[in-house]
């Protein structure tokens, strides 16, 4: 995953945070802005459109908690990765914040090398072709419409926002209509190496994205895997 096309947006009330974490990210060459508070980060996040958030958990006005809640109801933003930065002692809002929608933890003070080494394992969750600079991407295939900036997908007029998950599979089917992706090449593409799903996880989110744009553009090839047909 080449960092110079991953953008990661970072949040804290201390400017001196701020700082530090972005000078050590920019040198991995990641592209990285910052907010220094709930409000400027939701608002920022509609336009930066970041693969990853690094998200203060206390901060004056709207908290990390509520900041988080409120980036998880915003249809394009909801399928980024959240990583709650925390200050040791603070164990009793991990709860909370995992009902919030974070999917990790970082604890504060943190070594460059380890955050560094903590971002790529959170980046690693999202399929690659999820990670690209931001431009109006959009995919036309037979009666679908994709738009791989906002995380929507059109099927015959009408607007769908699908889970993260299945996104990401739809993304690789269509990517190439008419080729057989095996199983092996899907759980690698969608859910990475270092990820354990169990065997019906495929077939499970096949059948929803089924339900979704109907049972004609999905086929499967037993024994094999899946195609995308026009």
């Amino acid at each position: 995953m080449n960092p110079q096309e991953t953008r990661i947006l970072l949040v804290d009330d201390e400017p001196d945070i701020l700082e530090f974490l972005g000078f050590n990210l920019r040198l991995e060459g990641y592209i990285v802005d910052v907010a220094g508070n709930g409000t400027d980060a939701v608002r920022l996040a509609r336009t930066f459109f970041p693969q990853l958030i690094l998200l203060d958990v206390m901060m004056p006005g709207m908290d990390g908690i509520e900041t988080c809640e409120k980036l998880r109801s915003i249809p394009e933003l909801k399928n980024i990765i959240i990583a709650f930065l925390t200050a040791r002692g603070e164990d009793y809002s991990q709860v909370a914040g995992f009902d919030a929608g974070a999917d990790d933890y970082i604890t504060k003070p943190v070594k460059p090398k380890v955050l560094v080494s903590r971002i790529k394992a959170l980046l690693k969750r999202l399929p690659s072709n999820e990670v690209a600079a931001p431009s109006k991407r959009l995919i036309h295939v037979g009666n679908l419409e994709i738009d791989q900036d906002r995380y929507i997908v059109i099927c015959n007029g009408e607007e769908l926002h699908l889970p993260r998950k299945e996104f990401g599979l739809l993304n690789l089917l269509v990517s190439r209509p008419g080729k057989v992706f095996t199983r092996d090449e899907i759980y690698h593409s969608v859910w990475g190496d270092d990820v354990i799903v169990g065997d019906r996880t495929i077939d499970v989110h096949i059948r929803k994205l089924r339900e979704k744009l109907g049972d004609n553009s999905i086929r499967t090839i037993k024994g094999v895997g899946y195609t995308f047909v026009i």
